[in-house]
């Protein structure tokens, strides 16, 4: 078990990963050379009204995106104006790219989105693939920052594959860079590796040296945080050694400071401090006041360590008035942490209190990644929420009833002492009836949600990011029901669900409900499992082994027998318990309908599955892609037939 020590520091190592890797989160490095925009700034001068004027008011749009949004969203506008004024689609097409990209740096996502969605059914109309796969990619950024990851890892895989098919390596780049930070946030250590290493294969061949060194920090970045710090170490010191060769101070302090934060993590704290004093070297050189915080506050914690208080005393209040000037909230919460530390440690308890109420302050003023989530999910939500108001009305009426009833039994209480000898008679009954009632609630309801229920009375809707859904049902269910005797049907269709819900167990996937011949299911709710799409379909793929098998049986028997249609998709839902009575646990989303479209397209006999579900599980199975399909109501969607296990 790591020490709370070394777990601290992690935490804030991971904050810094965090904001490097939001700063390059878009197509380009946010270093931007000054001699390119004073040329085009020249040629401006001299440009007429013409296209290339709109070009180059495009050109100086993205110079400033990441230094001075104002002038870049400025820039993108006159570009619109004048391309809109002589009628160049290009132009206009571009230039909504630009100004949606200058809003998502700016944190304006629903501005993003507008601009950019424009700026893809100009791309599409004229046929323009760079301008659709820049669009696509801008699209995955802003639903990445707003914590969106499948419509963020649907758009991103969009832009890769034009991207891949016009031979665009700065795009293609910029995707893998993108859909790794995806899987940064559910700790898909194992797909992060792989994208940041097609992303160092794809580096080298450009032979751009500032985005090798930039891959080798995130490769330096990763090895940490999973405990690896011999190729940590490797890493960083070889992204430290091509940023010095391009000149690029950045990535030097930001590799320097790295290998400062492993030193700590291994407690060698005087080799530690070397390199955060180096990276303060060159943080200030540059003006990284964002990344100076960050060494105050290191160089005090270290200070701290070697039992040097005055000195820790000096940096991280440093920390503090830097933290405070550019607004690091987490920093602020984590000095003052260290602070109370040293001051309880001093005896200083009048101090540690202060500063620990001053750490708790900053600690309540971070936003909540939670409430941000369900900010962002909250359209999900109010489907559930409909449906739940409606319940409240019927459970207010019963509560009335309950409270009627309660009054009664006061005033006729003599009565039911008169009863009294009956109640003890059948309590017996009722605890065996209780055991049965509470086994039949497990067959209707999950068992977290089962003893959710019994506690409070009652079950919250919950949303969960990422499942993945099943639906299947019977080819010709309709007509060859015509043809059977009922009882014979039934008896089947509940051969086949016992078989199916038998596998299901064994994978630990949810049953949630038989409509007719239809059966749903879910993965990785209501207890999350970060291999719920592998064991969803390993699940189909042995449902569909027994179908076949039993329809073979019953064919040489000549039975009647079904054929069965599988359709998987992946994605966030929301799940709750509807109803007062006869209550069942149920699902809803998108994801949900967009899974019983993978039924309805899909084959006898073949299981479909969504190109979310696909990007999850193609190291794992054999897939043919069927191309781009037409689903109700969903218009064509990638869909792919699994074949088999790896």
């Amino acid at each position: 078990m790591l020490n709370p020590e070394i777990i601290q520091k992690m935490n804030k190592l991971i904050a810094f990963i965090i904001f490097f890797a939001l700063q390059c989160s878009c197509f380009k490095s946010s270093a931007q050379d000054q001699v390119i925009i004073d040329s085009l700034c020249r040629n401006l001068k001299l440009a007429n009204n013409d296209t290339t004027r709109v070009n180059l008011l495009y050109e100086l749009s993205k110079a400033y995106w990441y230094s001075y949004r104002d002038k870049s969203l400025d820039y993108g506008h006159q570009s619109l104006n004048l391309a809109e004024k002589i009628d160049y689609k290009k132009g206009i097409g571009f230039a909504y790219f630009t100004i949606g990209v200058a809003h998502v740096q700016n944190n304006n996502n629903p501005l993003s989105l507008k601009y950019t969605k424009m700026a893809l059914n100009v791309g599409k109309k004229i046929n323009n693939k760079l301008l659709i796969a820049c669009a696509y990619q801008n699209l995955g950024v802003t639903y990445k920052s707003q914590y969106n990851n499948p419509e963020a890892l649907k758009n991103l895989l969009a832009s890769l594959k034009i991207a891949k098919e016009i031979g665009n390596k700065e795009i293609i780049y910029w995707s893998y860079n993108n859909i790794s930070d995806i899987y940064y946030s559910t700790k898909n250590y194992k797909e992060i590796l792989k994208y940041y290493l097609l992303n160092l294969k794809l580096a080298k061949e450009i032979g751009n040296k500032l985005d090798i060194s930039s891959v080798y920090l995130n490769l330096g970045f990763l090895y940490t945080e999973t405990g690896n710090y011999k190729e940590a170490l490797n890493s960083l010191y070889t992204a430290k050694k091509l940023s010095e060769e391009v000149n690029d101070q950045s990535g030097v302090g930001s590799a320097l400071c790295s290998i400062g934060d492993i030193y700590f993590v291994k407690k060698n704290y005087n080799e530690a401090l070397t390199y955060y004093f180096n990276s303060l070297k060159i943080y200030e050189q540059i003006d990284d006041k964002y990344s100076i915080s960050y060494c105050y506050m290191s160089i005090g914690e270290m200070y701290s360590k070697l039992n040097k208080i005055d000195d820790a005393y000096l940096y991280l209040n440093k920390a503090i008035g830097l933290s405070k000037e550019v607004g690091r909230l987490g920093l602020l919460n984590y000095s003052y942490k260290v602070l109370s530390a040293i001051d309880s440690a001093q005896g200083n308890y009048k101090e540690a209190l202060e500063h620990h109420k001053l750490h708790i302050f900053y600690k309540d003023s971070i936003v909540n990644s939670e409430k941000i989530e369900k900010t962002t999910q909250q359209f999900m939500q109010n489907e559930f929420d409909k449906k739940e108001a409606i319940n409240k009305i019927k459970l207010d009426e019963k509560e009335f009833v309950h409270r009627l009833t309660r009054n009664i039994l006061i005033v006729g209480l003599a009565a039911v002492l008169i009863f009294a000898s009956v109640f003890f008679v059948q309590r017996n009954k009722i605890s065996k009836g209780k055991k049965k009632s509470d086994e039949l609630l497990l067959n209707i309801l999950p068992s977290e949600v089962a003893e959710e229920l019994k506690k409070t009375g009652n079950s919250k809707a919950k949303t969960f990011n990422m499942v993945s859904v099943m639906f299947t049902d019977f080819k010709d269910f309709t007509r060859i029901s015509e043809n059977v005797n009922a009882e014979l049907l039934v008896d089947e269709l509940h051969t086949c669900f016992s078989a199916f819900d038998n596998i299901l167990h064994k994978y630990k996937v949810e049953k949630i409900k038989t409509i007719g011949d239809a059966y749903m299911c879910v993965s990785g709710l209501p207890v999350f499992n970060e291999n719920h799409a592998k064991d969803l379909i390993m699940a189909a793929i042995e449902i569909m082994d027994y179908m076949k098998n039993r329809k073979k049986q019953k064919e040489l028997k000549g039975e009647f027998s079904f054929e069965l249609r599988i359709g998987i998709n992946t994605g966030p839902v929301v799940a709750g318990i509807v109803g007062i009575k006869k209550f069942s646990y149920d699902i809803w989303g998108d994801t949900v309908n967009l899974a019983a479209r993978m039924e309805n397209s899909g084959e006898p006999g073949k299981i479909n599955i969504s190109g979310t579900t696909f990007e999850l599980v193609n190291d794992k199975f054999i897939c043919t892609h069927r191309g781009k399909i037409l689903a109700k109501n969903k218009g064509e969607v990638d869909m792919y037939f699994v074949e088999s296990v790896i």
